[in-house]
């Protein structure tokens, strides 16, 4: 990838993953080694008072994407249009230029509170690139889809990847490259991680997650954000930016959170990757 910036990002960039426990601690320190933040809008929309005010005071200094969690992409209920308009409005008020969603669903009959997986059929794909669409055109701007994790794939005909191939193609949209998600899927459906990588369109690439998971057993991995992440993750990672560049990137984090100084060791192995790999790119 060139370092033209994307929606703001340039590839060597590197972020974090901002959650409210985290506020005080960031908005405390002058100089910190993370070029950028994203959240989840539905955590910060119903805020005002001194969240918002803390808010509005990082967003001033940083740059800020988000990373949606209740669009419901793939349900069979209409899309909320009332909440994407809320969206939108939150997106222009923070001049928030990149907004990402899961390739799932959470809503049937009302709201799920899970992220559910889509069919891998094409019938699906169309439907939800479809729905993509008109997301984008009430938002005036791009959507950026995340490959997820599930653990089970009910009425499955396509593999994931041609799934995820194809809604890319069908919505014409930008892709946000979860590499645990490869990892923890490849471990819990049996499929080669690195294949399915090199597999997806480099020239789709917006950014980049990772992020810890839990082992029940061998066999079993639970995408839970709560621990650090896993060294096949950065492994993957490290093949991720050999085979299609670098892509800005960013830490999720969402329980068992640890200090600021102990999540900026985790970027910082993050840049090590992207000089490495840019190094061995040059030679």
């Amino acid at each position: 990838m060139s370092d033209i910036p994307f929606f703001g990002l340039v590839p060597s960039e590197v972020g974090l993953g901002l959650r409210r426990e985290m506020l005080s601690s960031v908005l405390e320190q002058q100089n910190t080694d993370i070029d950028f933040f994203e959240v989840a809008p539905e955590n910060w929309l119903p805020y005002g008072g001194s969240y918002q005010k803390k808010f509005r005071q990082l967003t001033e200094r940083y740059p800020f994407i988000c990373h949606g969690l209740s669009l419901s992409l793939g349900s069979p209920e209409p899309l909320d249009l009332g909440f994407i308009r809320q969206i939108k409005a939150f997106l222009k008020e923070h001049q928030i230029k990149l907004y990402s969603e899961h390739l799932s669903y959470c809503s049937a009959g009302g709201h799920l509170y899970d992220l559910l997986p889509i069919p891998f059929t094409e019938d699906a794909a169309a439907y939800v690139a479809d729905r993509i669409r008109i997301v984008q055109d009430i938002l005036e701007q791009p959507l950026v889809i995340e490959n997820v994790s599930y653990y089970a794939a009910p009425g499955q005909e396509l593999t994931e990847l041609e799934f995820t191939n194809a809604v890319l193609e069908l919505a014409d949209c930008k892709l946000l490259l979860d590499v645990n998600n490869i990892y923890v899927n490849s471990v819990n459906h049996g499929y080669d991680a690195l294949a399915f990588l090199k597999g997806l369109p480099t020239q789709r690439i917006a950014y980049g997650h990772v992020a810890g998971h839990y082992r029940e057993h061998d066999q079993l991995l639970i995408d839970t954000h709560g621990a650090d992440v896993a060294d096949p993750v950065w492994a993957l990672l490290a093949e991720a930016y050999r085979h299609h560049g670098l892509f800005p990137t960013l830490l999720e984090r969402d329980f068992n959170i640890p200090d600021l100084q102990q999540l900026q060791a985790e970027l910082e192995h993050i840049r090590s990757l992207h000089s490495v790999s840019a190094i061995k790119r040059r030679a």
